[in-house]
């Protein structure tokens, strides 16, 4: 079974994007790239 995490992130707009994943550090790559 996998594990999946669930999280918030604060936007620029002072909006929150909600994301799920199951790779932490990836996920947060993309982000970082200005993957959507």
């Amino acid at each position: 079974m996998k594990t999946y995490y669930v999280y918030l992130l604060l936007c620029a707009d002072r909006s929150f994007y909600t994301g799920i994943t199951n790779n932490v550090e990836f996920r947060v790559e993309q982000h970082q790239s200005g993957y959507d």
